[in-house]
């Protein structure tokens, strides 16, 4: 189906992530209208990026053919939803592509569909440097109809795009790969914290893990760049990788799986949120496990 049909797109929430994304619909040369909560966000977008700047959320969508939302939380999904009120028009569709809740996303879906409005679900991983080169992994969960006929508009965004299941079937995929990607990162850390205190450079351990059976995405795009230099800002949040794990857990105990692995990563991972406070990036959970070991990497001299 060509894109024409969803050619008008509502874009709600440009962040981190958002603003990227946006911004390549822009360039795709879709009729972008964009809004935000933060104060001027928008405006900030359609000023350096195109599109068109909404006050709201309802005058956002208003003549939309697709309404595309990435919030931080189902929470905030649903209150931009309710914001947005009967201002979506009957035939839109919604593409939600926040990492939110399965079970609340059915919900809204359900809701929609009562007034004639599909959603599907299409959260995103690759992080901010892949939303800019437009090289997104998308995972799409709702009716294959409907997919197909997101695609023409999320191929501007993603590379690779893949139909996972039904309604809220992207979002479990999206919380399962999280909490992978949250429990390499920690027993990684861990790993060099052990080789750092035998005498072994941290950095040239990360070069021998990346030519070796102990890669994972971490090792490879993480530990030298993020954690090693000290920076900390690979630009997505700890408390969203907290969220993130806490879902894949909820999809576990709403599947009866045993999942006690993955509860002790949560309760780590929730430690870390509490202990370093809001607003930290998630590879700022390294210090977490520097100060339970009482050791910094990389602060020993070579």
């Amino acid at each position: 189906m060509s894109a024409r049909d969803l050619r008008r797109v509502a874009f709600v929430g440009v962040g981190n992530m958002g603003w990227p994304m946006a911004a390549r619909l822009v360039e795709a040369g879709f009729e972008v209208v964009a809004c935000d909560a933060a104060p001027g966000r928008a405006q900030s977008f359609a000023a350096e990026v195109g599109g068109v700047a909404a006050p709201d959320a309802a005058a956002a969508v208003r003549g939309a053919n697709a309404v595309i939302t990435i919030l931080p939380t189902s929470k905030h999904v649903g209150q931009a939803l309710e914001a947005m009120g009967d201002a979506i028009a009957p035939g839109a569709l919604v593409i939600e592509m926040s990492s939110g809740v399965p079970t609340a996303t059915r919900g809204f879906a359900a809701a929609l569909a009562s007034r004639g409005i599909a959603m599907i679900d299409a959260p995103v991983s690759g992080g901010v440097p892949r939303a800019r080169t437009g090289e997104l992994a998308i995972m799409l969960g709702g009716e294959a109809e409907q997919v197909e006929r997101a695609r023409p508009l999320l191929q501007a965004m993603g590379t690779t795009l893949t139909h996972v299941g039904g309604t809220g079937a992207g979002q479990a995929m999206k919380a399962l790969n999280n909490l992978m990607g949250a429990a390499g990162f920690l027993i990684g850390v861990e790993a060099l914290l052990i080789g750092q205190r035998f005498g072994l450079d941290p950095a040239v351990m990360v070069d021998v893990l990346n030519n070796s059976t102990g890669m994972n995405n971490s090792t490879q795009k993480k530990f030298k760049q993020f954690v090693l230099s000290r920076s900390f800002d690979a630009g997505f949040g700890l408390d969203l990788m907290a969220k993130d794990v806490s879902v894949a857990l909820e999809v576990g105990r709403e599947t009866n799986t045993p999942t006690p692995f993955a509860a002790l990563c949560r309760e780590m991972w929730a430690s870390a949120q509490g202990l370093l406070g809001p607003g930290q990036d998630h590879t700022a959970m390294a210090q977490f496990s520097e100060r339970l070991a009482g050791e910094t990497l990389g602060s020993r001299p070579a």
